[in-house]
C-alpha cells in the first residue's frame, strides 16, 4: 500500500508539472503568433529621441524654480481646486491608485512579477529592461529629491488626506509609475499587432494608472502641481531614453529567444 501511495503521488506530480508545461508553451506560442516584426521597433522609438532635449530643458528651467521658491500660488489654488471637489467614491479611487506606490513590498512584487512573466513567454530582453529602467528610476528619484529638497505640502496651506514623509520633487509616485506602467504600455505598443483582447487590456490599464497617478498625488495633498509636472517631464525623458537603448539592443537580437525546434522543423533535409 505505501508503495502505491507513492506511485500514485509521482504520477500526480508528473501530470502537473506536465499541465504546467503545456500552459507555458501555450502562452509563449501565443505571443510569439502576435508580435510585430522587429524592425517596427527601431522605427518606432527613434522618433522619440527628439523629445529629449525640449523635455530636459523645461525640467530643469522648473526644478530650478521650485528650488528657489517652495510655495507657488498656482500650486496652491490648483490643490484647492481638485479638494473642494471630494467626494468618499473620490476619496477611494485616488487612495487606490496611489496604493502600489504607497506600498514598497507591493510595487516590487509587481515589478518582478511582470519580468518573470516576460521572461517566461520567452521576452528575455524586456525582462531585463524592466527591471534596470524601474531600479534607475527609483534611484535617479531620490538623488533628485535631495538635490531639489523642497519641501512637500503642509496643512495650513491644504489638506493632507494621505501623510508622507520625505521631500516632495519631483513626485517618486508619478515618475515610479511612468516607468513600471509607462514601459508595459510601450511594450504593449512596440511588440503587439492589437489583434487579441489582451493587447488592449495590456494598453488600457497601465494607460489608466500613468494618467490618474499624477491628479491622486495633488489630490491627497501630498504633492504640488509642479511636483507631478515635473516627474512627468524626467520620468518621460528617461523611459524615451531607455526605449531607444531597447530599440538598438531589439535590433542587435540581444537576449533574443531561438527556437532551435522550429528552426529545425523549417530546415529542408538533406539529400544523400
Amino acid at each position: 500500500m505505501p508503495e502505491q501511495n507513492a506511485s500514485s503521488k509521482d504520477e500526480g506530480m508528473k501530470e502537473l508539472e506536465g499541465h504546467a508545461q503545456e500552459t507555458v508553451q501555450k502562452a509563449q506560442q501565443e505571443v510569439e503568433e502576435s508580435r510585430s516584426p522587429w524592425w517596427s521597433v527601431l522605427r518606432k522609438t527613434s522618433v522619440l529621441i527628439m523629445f529629449d532635449a525640449i523635455l530636459l530643458v523645461l525640467f530643469g528651467a522648473l526644478a530650478a524654480y521650485v528650488h528657489f521658491n517652495a510655495v507657488l500660488n498656482i500650486d496652491v489654488f490648483i490643490t484647492q481646486e481638485f479638494q473642494e471637489q471630494r467626494t468618499p467614491w473620490l476619496d477611494i479611487l485616488m487612495t487606490a491608485v496611489s496604493y502600489i506606490g504607497t506600498n514598497l513590498m507591493l510595487s516590487i512584487l509587481f515589478i518582478i512579477v511582470a519580468a518573470v512573466i516576460f521572461w517566461v513567454v520567452n521576452l528575455r530582453l524586456e525582462a531585463l529592461i524592466l527591471i534596470v529602467h524601474t531600479t534607475v528610476s527609483s534611484l535617479l528619484n531620490g538623488l533628485l529629491k535631495v538635490w531639489i529638497g523642497r519641501p512637500r505640502p503642509t496643512t495650513n496651506l491644504v489638506e493632507i488626506l494621505q501623510v508622507a514623509g520625505g521631500k516632495s520633487f519631483p513626485s517618486g509616485h508619478v515618475m515610479g509609475y511612468v516607468a513600471f506602467w509607462g514601459l508595459l504600455f510601450s511594450f504593449g505598443v512596440i511588440l503587439f499587432k492589437r489583434d487579441r483582447w489582451w493587447h488592449y487590456v495590456l494598453l488600457i490599464i497601465p494607460a489608466l494608472f500613468v494618467i490618474l497617478v499624477g491628479p491622486s498625488r495633488v489630490y491627497l495633498g501630498d504633492h504640488w502641481s509642479s511636483d507631478v509636472l515635473g516627474a512627468y517631464m524626467i520620468g518621460l525623458f528617461l523611459l524615451s531614453v531607455t526605449l531607444w537603448i531597447y530599440g538598438r539592443l531589439k535590433r542587435r537580437g540581444v537576449l533574443e529567444y531561438k527556437n532551435t525546434h522550429s528552426s529545425a522543423k523549417a530546415r529542408p533535409a538533406h539529400s544523400s
